[in-house]
């Protein structure tokens, strides 16, 4: 429904046709919030408090004629900028008839919202949704999953800036009359298990990095377990994997001793996680390690990956219980369609996709705009990938992330990156860099405590401070293991690379120096984007001093 009080901004702001919803993450800086709002040439703000509304303030915005603040009272009265409670008296005196037409006057085909792409890769670019786009992908994502009319719970924790936000917690949870609980603004921050457990939702989406956090932090409560404890947590562990890789080849049969497993370890372990009643556990928005895929296949929670963009309304693979793959992001929605664009010897081309949840095309951005969208209608998504035999489809790369050496070898750095990553646990995130240089170099960053904030600290996570404790190292800090050069820390991680590099497919493929960096990446620090996607050309400008020392 259509508030009336938006009606009120409708006249004053002289438009003539219904606006448009627009969001903006809250951890953008001023900058980055000035440029959606002068890009989508936004006529109304909302914020949420003081703190949102001086980043609004601080430029002068050309269209801007009304700012609604909806949280606590303005600190100073300003010209056009309202209260809640203020913009809440505003439809009064508007009938109901004036809300009726612009309610009729809408279209299928016409633009709904924008969804701002990350910027990963330069400035965000305004995707058009139209009505269709997203009434569609609700109704072709919940039925290919397997969706239950009025039985769906879900936990929303992601900025509803981001299109997995909107179509999960909002779109699809309207289509299939389900229940959307909104968790604490510091869910990513600690309290989100919190909410799990309250909730108990039946379906729920992490990106990956919030299943590596409940990795880590069940790894930290096992190390602290007793001898016994860990032997029937390891036995019971490898049950789980057998039974879930059971499940996922079609194999009816679990192995001996899974119901005592289950009742043991499982069915706690899910408990604990406010999962017990969660049908589906989904992974998506971010590549997500094998090593954390295994993991919760071992305690039988697996998780279904799904792959999509902005530009295809989110979903455009979904993974689900009959239907899944290790490694792959799942077959196409119903409805939907699939292509590889040029594909070489190994069966890997260019993903395309084509359907009604394609987007209409980037903000005032014609070039752009055709750049991704070819004359038959096929999304070009700069993503590489392959089928299995049985129509799964697997990433293998990402054209505009991939490294051409000096030699001419292409390079995909995400596999490389998350093999470091699994084979030494100290490491949190790695970025490769040598793109027309002679070799590959590697940037690390290790597992750190973050702050209220969201920050990255000093301190080591509890089971980073295990792995040096188990390599006969006694530090507690990030600092002292870069300021000492650990020995047996970096003789540690110069091992795991080295047993990475026996199994590149070249030489060129191989990490021939590396580096840690003195702080984790962040949102908050520009290096991750709202879902904790790496930004690398943010990186690469950060630590351009760096790169140039790896190769002087």
């Amino acid at each position: 429904p259509i508030p009336k009080q938006c009606l009120w901004f409708y006249s004053t702001c002289d438009s003539s046709v219904l606006g448009l919803a627009v969001g903006i993450y809250t951890t953008n800086s001023p900058e980055a919030c000035h440029y959606v709002a002068d890009n989508c040439q936004a006529n109304v703000l909302v914020v949420e408090n003081h703190k949102q509304l001086l980043k609004i303030l601080k430029d002068q915005l050309p269209h801007l004629k009304a700012i609604v603040q909806y949280k606590d009272e303005l600190e100073q009265k300003m010209d056009n900028v309202y209260t809640w409670a203020d913009f809440m008296k505003l439809g009064q005196d508007v009938p109901d008839r004036r809300l009726d037409a612009v309610i009729k006057s809408q279209s299928a085909n016409e633009c709904c919202t924008l969804i701002y792409t990350s910027g990963t890769t330069g400035n965000p670019k305004g995707v058009m949704l139209s009505h269709d786009n997203i009434t569609w992908i609700s109704n072709a994502a919940g039925s290919t999953i397997n969706l239950r009319m009025a039985e769906e719970s879900v936990v929303s924790y992601l900025p509803l800036s981001h299109v997995a936000a909107q179509v999960n917690d909002m779109w699809t949870c309207m289509r299939f009359a389900g229940t959307t609980s909104f968790a604490q603004p510091d869910a990513l921050k600690g309290s989100l298990g919190e909410t799990l457990r309250e909730v108990r939702p039946t379906s729920f989406l992490g990106v990956p990095r919030v299943w590596e956090k409940m990795q880590e932090t069940m790894k930290s409560i096992g190390a602290k377990s007793s001898f016994m404890r860990k032997r029937i947590a390891d036995w019971a562990k490898a049950i789980g994997l057998q039974a879930s890789y059971n499940a996922m080849n079609g194999i009816d049969t679990v192995p001996w001793g899974f119901m005592v497993a289950n009742n043991l370890v499982f069915r706690k372990v899910r408990a604990a996680l406010g999962l017990d009643r969660c049908r589906s556990c989904f992974t998506g928005a971010a590549p997500i390690t094998k090593d954390t895929l295994e993991y919760f296949m071992s305690l039988y929670i697996p998780l279904f990956e799904l792959y999509g963009m902005s530009e295809s309304t989110g979903p455009h693979t979904v993974s689900w219980e009959q239907g899944h793959r290790i490694m792959s992001c799942g077959k196409v929605v119903n409805g939907g369609k699939t292509k590889l664009d040029k594909p070489d010897n190994d069966g890997n081309g260019e993903i395309c996709f084509y359907g009604r949840h394609v987007f209409m095309g980037y903000l005032n951005m014609p070039d752009k705009t055709e750049d991704a969208l070819d004359s038959d209608g096929w999304l070009h998504s700069g993503d590489l990938g392959k089928h299995d035999c049985d129509g799964f489809l697997f990433i293998t790369g990402r054209i505009k992330e991939l490294i051409i050496t000096a030699g001419g070898e292409n390079v995909a750095p995400v596999p490389i990156e998350d093999s470091v990553k699994e084979e030494v646990s100290i490491i949190s995130n790695a970025m490769l860099v040598g793109d027309k240089r002679k070799f590959l170099s590697m940037f690390l960053t290790l597992k750190c405590v973050v702050d209220d904030s969201g920050d990255p600290t000093d301190e080591l996570t509890p089971l980073a401070i295990e792995f040096c404790q188990q390599h006969g190292v006694t530090t507690t800090k990030v600092s002292d293991i870069i300021g000492n050069k650990e020995p047996a820390i970096y003789k540690a991680i110069q091992e795991g690379v080295d047993r990475v590099n026996t199994k590149a497919t070249s030489n060129a493929q191989k990490i021939q120096k590396w580096k840690i960096l003195p702080q984790d990446f962040s949102i908050s620090g520009g290096e991750l984007g709202p879902t904790m996607k790496l930004k690398r050309p943010v990186v690469a400008k950060m630590y351009q001093e760096e790169i140039e020392q790896f190769y002087s």
